[in-house]
């Protein structure tokens, strides 16, 4: 199961305001490997696709592939607007290491690959 913090939700529904009429409708999380950590958190306006979840929260549609939310479970969806800077942010439980910014990580069971931090 995910969460999605009320900012989160505030923020996606004001970006697929903004895109209306180009057939996004959900928030896609996604995990992929690299990241200096193993694997990087990835997030896009998409629809869903076959073999997909699909979780309503607050208002909002997210859709994740499976082999992610096997790495997500659990995980908080955020929005931050602070000093640093303003983004999305993922509370994930599953995570046992993350690099500095907060962008990759690995699990107690899988490490991913490591890669760049692009």
């Amino acid at each position: 199961m995910l969460t999605l913090t009320d900012n989160a939700a505030d923020k996606v529904r004001a970006l697929l305001q903004e895109r209306d009429g180009y057939g996004e409708d959900s928030l896609r999380l996604f995990v992929k490997p690299g990241g200096c950590t193993g694997f990087s958190y990835g997030m896009s306006l998409d629809s869903k696709k076959d073999g997909d979840s699909v979780y309503e929260l607050k208002g909002v549609s997210i859709v994740v592939d499976e082999e992610s939310m096997e790495l997500l479970d659990g995980s908080e969806i955020d929005f931050v607007d602070d000093l640093t800077g303003q983004g999305f942010k993922i509370n994930n439980p599953n995570a046992t290491s993350m690099c500095g910014c907060g962008s990759s990580f690995r699990t107690a069971t899988k490490a991913g690959q490591p890669g760049s931090c692009d």
